[in-house]
């Protein structure tokens, strides 16, 4: 786990948090309209620039779980997406929304709770999470074959295992999306290779055994 460095920047009415150990840079938060969020201001992020609900709307765009609102009393504002999603991303990383339950996640991550950018190029030096090591060196467009079984019920929680020198297991309702947008899998257990190598993308098919993939 890359070392922890988290900002915040205070309002008001309600507070924002970036964590940098998770922040990927996708640029959720600097994109959005308005002035919550702006490049090379200093602070770069002033939340009486919104409404306490802009500033949680844009704040909950972000994929990675680096920010995070909190109210005056410290408790993060958020609540979970009532389906849980995995979107395979093209080129990039497994994108987590929903009820999640981290194996092994420090609680000072409150973010990851609900959002969550997840390695599946097996390059990250911040695994579970992505780091953006993909870039340049991971192909896969994010097309999913599979269809699995209708889900009984939507939502609940989700708890994701990352097993050494293995996939990541998921357990509960979950939809997963290629990376086109299409609800493609549906199921309530699914392991999901995290080793890069798999040649039935995105699920794993053992490969990381031969391979020799290692998680540390």
């Amino acid at each position: 786990m890359a070392k922890k460095q988290v900002f915040r920047y205070k309002g008001t009415e309600i507070d924002v948090t970036w964590e940098e150990r998770l922040c990927i840079h996708i640029g959720e938060c600097g994109y959005s309209q308005g002035e919550l969020f702006v490049a090379g201001r200093d602070p770069w992020c002033k939340p009486d620039l919104s409404s306490p609900a802009e500033v949680e709307e844009v704040v909950a765009r972000c994929p990675s779980g680096s920010l995070v609102c909190r109210n005056k009393q410290d408790q993060v504002t958020e609540t979970a997406a009532a389906e849980n999603t995995v979107t395979v991303s093209y080129q990039g990383p497994y994108f987590v929304t929903g009820d999640l339950a981290i194996e092994g996640v420090p609680e000072d991550m409150p973010g990851v709770r609900f959002r969550a950018a997840l390695c599946r190029c097996g390059l990250s030096k911040n695994k579970p999470y992505c780091d953006n090591s993909h870039e340049g060196s991971f192909k896969d467009y994010g097309a999913v074959g599979e269809t699995g079984e209708p889900l009984k019920q939507k939502g609940g929680q989700l708890k994701i295992t990352p097993l050494e020198d293995g996939p990541l297991l998921l357990s509960g309702s979950v939809t997963v999306k290629a990376s086109s947008g299409r609800s493609a899998w549906q199921g309530e257990k699914l392991a999901l290779c995290r080793c890069g190598a798999s040649k039935n993308k995105p699920f794993c098919d053992g490969t990381h055994n031969a391979i020799g993939f290692k998680t540390e």
